[in-house]
């Protein structure tokens, strides 16, 4: 029969062994960064990447968990989700907050950077502001990666800007409602997770995007032209919440921050790497990929200036001070 010794004794080994053993669950730390793309979008496997490297540099001390296709939050609620600490971190598309501050919407400037050298450039002048217009809002920028030159998909043929009066056209930002305004065109705002249902249920028959973007939508079954017009080069951010930032020590914020700087310097090499990629697969799948012609190409600079005047009326001092850095580059 046990002792009251040996039983104390007992309790305490066991007791000590159930700390042992809650320590390495107690020390980890899990987070969420949501985004609005499939898996196999170069975004998300940049972010998967990211989150790999993050939780290997700190031994396995932060964790982060990717939730793809708008599945934890829809694309327009992942930034304030971030900022109120109900993710803490996301990936958002920038210009979809041009509502918020106009200098959000640099990227989509009609014609102002259309080649992945341009766009670097002007991510470099804006970067300053938008940072500290993410730090004012409870967020840190981590970093940004580009999609491809943005064109038009149709179902039909597009020769000059008059052709494509009546269109139910996409739109996911204020530049292409505007411009949908601009064009006599029936725009409804679609995010990236619910083009397919849109395309396939003919609630619109054209739109401006990536060829990633168009195959991500299986947008062949519902489309058959894509005219590659290299409107604009959006970005999308990865950001994190200051204050869940903030209680990190400094060894995992330094982790994240390498980690971060190799995620952005990887995810601009893989957009480059697949852009002309993803305008075979569409050509492939029977879709006729074109330049737009002079005269459609002419209309959409023409309504690029409109759309261009109004972004510099909105944005400011604080805009024309961003372009005229970018243009002295």
């Amino acid at each position: 029969m046990l002792n009251r010794r040996t039983l104390t004794a007992a309790a305490f080994a066991l007791g000590v062994s159930a700390l042992a053993l809650a320590a390495p669950a107690a020390a980890q730390t899990k987070w969420n960064l949501p985004n609005a793309y499939p898996s196999d979008n170069p975004h998300t496997e940049n972010l998967a990447l990211f989150a790999k490297d993050v939780e290997a540099a700190t031994g396995g001390k932060l964790q982060i968990t990717v939730h793809a296709n708008a599945v934890l939050f829809k694309a327009p609620e992942i930034k304030r989700a971030v900022a109120s600490g109900q993710a803490q971190m996301g990936e958002i598309l920038m210009s979809l907050h041009e509502n918020e501050d106009p200098v959000f919407g640099i990227d989509v400037v009609p014609f102002l950077a259309t080649s992945f050298e341009q766009a670097k450039k002007l991510y470099t002048a804006s970067k300053p502001a938008i940072e500290k217009k993410l730090d004012a809002q409870g967020l840190k920028l981590l970093f940004m990666v580009p999609w491809a030159p943005q064109g038009v998909y149709a179902k039909k043929d597009l020769n000059t800007i008059e052709d494509m009066k009546g269109l139910k056209w996409r739109s996911y930002n204020v530049g292409t409602a505007r411009l949908g305004e601009l064009l006599g065109m029936q725009s409804v705002t679609i995010q990236a997770a619910e083009l397919p249902q849109a395309l396939a249920t003919g609630v619109v028959n054209s739109f401006m995007s990536s060829g990633g973007t168009g195959y991500d939508s299986k947008v062949w079954e519902s489309l058959d032209h894509f005219y590659d017009v290299q409107a604009w080069i959006p970005k999308d951010a990865t950001l994190v919440n200051k204050a869940a930032f903030a209680a990190l020590d400094k060894p995992t914020q330094d982790a994240i921050l390498k980690a971060a700087a190799v995620a952005e310097e990887r995810g601009w090499k893989m957009w480059q790497e697949k852009a002309g990629w993803y305008l075979q697969q569409l050509k492939a799948k029977g879709m006729k990929v074109q330049p737009p012609s002079a005269e459609l190409s002419a209309g959409f600079k023409k309504a690029g200036e409109t759309l261009t005047a109004d972004w510099l009326k909105k944005a400011g001092a604080d805009g024309q001070a961003i372009v005229d850095a970018y243009k002295k580059m």
